[in-house]
């Protein structure tokens, strides 16, 4: 019994040794290697059990010792990371090494360099020195000349390449990463702008017999890092040479073309997609699954790609709402009218313009959108899986994407949302005004929406009456103008309605404008608030000019006559110039004043900003800019007529400089003023815009 336990704990059995939970910390740098060490070796000397990573050899023992040596070897690596481990197991050429070995390996990875006399077994130290010292030179000038190879390949410096390998301690086929990557994995990952670099590589790898489908320890050929990093150019000639590299597969069972996808390199994978599709005959279920790419390419813009991958698709794409809805997410806007012209007027001139050229490339964004757009329609026709679709199209004011989808799909126009509105209701709720100008484009069918009520007894004007979307509000610059659009919206369609449906409750006993009201009031305080702000910062100016207009009118420059009070300059046309800016820049000055005093002072409700208050802020604004000028008129006549008059040269000095503040003043205020006037005199954004009939 005694000589059994003995045995035992010589070389134990793995049964009574569960993995033991003190060993905390888990190996994967050097920060870690010596508390992890620390705590290995506290628990291998408990059990009595240090031999096994401290003799090179165990033979000469009477008990069999190799069990035990896998338990040992079993708690260092389950005391590894998983890319510590990963990289240690793969060190190996199988999996029958020793705890001694892996000790070793981990030793040489993260530890300090182990001298001999540090070593106080005997019989160890008597190993350590029999062990020849060149294996070791040798291996840390592989090492080295790995980290040469692989910066040389970084820096793409093929010269460099040439003479590391001349010396033949390494080749293309070492693995010279930590991740097991060999000098080509490493120039294809990383010369997508280097073509002619990767060529001399390959063509280097020719020259020494080495093959294109050599792997790295994840299992990746050259073809699946080209795929990864979605460099199409290496991919191209890697098929070219090796075309059977398509349908190699890695670790994790996934081809280039599989790895090409899940990195959304969408141009590598049209490419390999081609290239595979071209000789394998597959089932459509077989196909991949690139309804993500194509969502990832129509984001990007790129609709042609698009179009190419549905077309690899054999008939549809698998989740076609997904696609249509990424469609209408990203629909891009057509030229107007006046881009159109330009681009047309300089087509023909041999000089390229960036304006023009951007213009182009929105034409051809918006041709390409509508082909993907129609191929897609034409493939799912037997489907109704454009709801989604065609509700994200009318939140994005999509208009032309809304036409297609109803007149290749007419029921489309009473499709519900969860919410039950249908597609009109949608625009108005999202201020959609393009979508909502085609019910002027409507038969009597439009008849019906004067009408309609959502499951709350909410007609149009109630669900205008909500407030806007903060998307469709930001564009819009100050609370009185984003109030002013939402009473714009909610005129239109209280005009399109029917009469009964202005003083009609919805379920919670709500009238529109008791929706419109409750919805607005905190843009109306702010509406209100940025008003008065902005007159009251106008003002100042106003009375700063008039005041000082006035006095200028009573001190005219050069002064007055003793004898009858008659100016000097009186005869002098620049002093009529003088006097006509004078008064043109007092009275416009105080014009200006009283608008923007009577916005100050007057307390004023939701509709005064509908007309009212943005008209009095555009009188006060034009006013003031004319006095502006008027005054920088007036005040270069005086100075011209007070020091010129024997010095000619200082007229072309101050109608230089009194460009400058002309020219401040006007980009400053021109786009306050051109807002206000566009919004409230401009042309309506509702009404017939096509005379295409709709439904």
């Amino acid at each position: 019994m005694e000589g059994s336990s003995s045995s035992n704990y010589e070389n134990p059995y793995p049964y009574p040794y569960p993995y033991p939970s003190h060993v905390t910390m888990k190996l994967s740098s050097r920060d870690t290697y010596d508390v992890w060490k620390t705590q290995m070796l506290c628990l291998l000397k408990s059990l009595d059990m240090l031999r096994f990573i401290e003799l090179e050899t165990l033979d000469g023992y009477n008990q069999d010792p190799w069990r035990s040596d896998e338990l040992v070897k079993g708690w260092i690596l389950g005391s590894l990371s998983k890319q510590t481990l990963k990289y240690v197991v793969n060190s190996f050429p199988n999996t029958d090494f020793t705890a001694k070995d892996a000790w070793d390996k981990l030793q040489t990875i993260y530890g300090p360099p182990m001298r001999a006399d540090h070593v106080r077994d005997p019989e160890k130290r008597i190993l350590r020195r029999a062990k020849p010292i060149d294996e070791m030179i040798k291996k840390q000038i592989e090492e080295k000349k790995k980290e040469e190879l692989h910066a040389a390949i970084l820096n793409q410096d093929f010269a460099d390449v040439i003479n590391i390998l001349a010396d033949e301690v390494v080749t293309l086929r070492d693995k010279i990463t930590i991740t097991g990557n060999t000098a080509l994995h490493v120039a294809v990952g990383t010369s997508s702008n280097n073509r002619e670099f990767l060529e001399r590589m390959l063509n280097l790898a020719k020259r020494d017999n080495q093959p294109l489908d050599m792997q790295n320890s994840e299992g990746s050929t050259l073809l699946h890092v080209a795929a990864i990093v979605g460099n199409t150019e290496a991919a191209k000639m890697l098929v070219e040479k090796k075309q059977d590299l398509l349908y190699e597969k890695d670790n994790e069972d996934q081809t280039p073309v599989d790895r090409a996808l899940s990195n959304m390199h969408t141009d590598t994978y049209i490419y390999l997609l081609d290239e595979y599709l071209k000789t394998k005959d597959l089932e459509k279920d077989d196909l991949f699954d690139s309804s993500e790419i194509m969502v990832n390419a129509i984001s990007s813009k790129d609709y042609a790609s698009a179009k190419k991958m549905i077309r690899f698709s054999m008939g549809s794409p698998r989740d076609p709402d997904t696609v249509l809805t990424a469609i209408a997410q990203n629909f891009p806007p057509n030229v107007n009218f006046l881009e159109r012209r330009m681009m047309h007027l300089f087509s023909h001139v041999p000089v390229t313009f960036k304006f023009v050229e951007a213009t182009q490339r929105k034409a051809k964004a918006y041709s390409d959108a509508i082909l993907l757009l129609l191929f897609t329609c034409n493939l799912i026709s037997t489907s109704t899986n454009y709801n989604n679709a065609i509700f994200e199209a009318t939140r994005q004011n999509a208009v032309e994407f809304v036409k297609i989808i109803v007149s290749r799909f007419p029921n489309a126009i009473w499709t519900s949302n969860e919410d039950g509105h249908n597609i009109i209701q949608h625009a108005v709720i999202n201020r959609s005004e393009k979508v909502y100008n085609l019910l002027y484009q409507m038969s009597e069918h439009k008849n019906i929406y004067r009408t309609i009520k959502d499951p709350f007894k909410n007609n149009l004007l109630h669900l205008v009456a909500r407030l806007a979307p903060e998307k469709k509000l930001n564009p819009i610059s100050g609370a009185a103008l984003q109030i002013q659009r939402e009473l714009q919206w909610f005129k239109e369609v209280e005009r399109f309605v029917c009469p009964l449906n202005v003083i009609q409750k919805n379920s919670f006993g709500e009238t529109p404008q008791m929706v419109f009201t409750k919805e607005h009031k905190k843009l109306l305080i702010e509406g209100q608030k940025w008003m008065k702000e902005t007159a009251q910062s106008y003002t100042i100016t106003a009375t700063l000019i008039t005041t000082i207009m006035f006095a200028a009118a009573i001190t005219v420059p050069g002064g007055n006559k003793q004898d009858n009070g008659i100016p000097m300059f009186t005869n002098i046309s620049l002093f009529t110039l003088f006097a006509v800016s004078d008064v043109i820049s007092f009275f416009t000055s105080v014009a200006s004043l009283l608008m923007f005093l009577s916005i100050v002072t007057d307390s004023f409700t939701e509709q005064d900003f509908l007309f009212w208050l943005p008209s009095k802020l555009i009188i006060g604004l034009v006013s003031l800019s004319i006095s502006t000028i008027a005054m920088l008129v007036a005040f270069s006549a005086s100075f011209v007529l007070v020091f010129g008059q024997n010095s000619s040269w200082i007229f072309a000095p101050v109608v230089t400089l009194i460009v400058l503040p002309f020219t401040f003043f006007m980009t400053l205020q021109f786009a306050l003023v051109k807002n206000l006037t566009s919004a409230t005199y401009g042309r309506s954004m509702f009404g017939k815009k096509s005379d295409d009939p709709f439904y």
